[in-house]
């Protein structure tokens, strides 16, 4: 399965905050979760794209998170899957 996570800061971005998420980052990809990760310029501050087998695997993002970033997550279904339930 694929998540989007979109993310806006609460707050200054502070090394701490980097480090605990650098922290997070390595513990998910040893348990097989692939994550890319983006800056980005507009509403949003941050991107993350996860492939994940479960959306309990995906949940598990959130936490280090939960004190400085707004966070949406969405579902992503690729395309030619999406135009077959069509």
């Amino acid at each position: 399965m694929i998540f989007i996570f979109l993310l806006k800061w609460k707050q200054a971005v502070k090394k701490e905050i980097l480090d605990k998420f650098t922290e997070t980052y390595a513990d998910l990809r040893k348990q097989g979760i692939k994550l890319q990760l983006y800056w980005t310029l507009g509403h949003y501050n941050f991107v993350c794209v996860m492939e994940a087998p479960s959306e309990k695997d995906a949940i598990k993002l959130m936490p280090a998170f939960a004190d400085v970033a707004e966070v949406e997550a969405l579902t992503a279904i690729p395309r030619d899957e999406a135009v077959k339930l069509v």
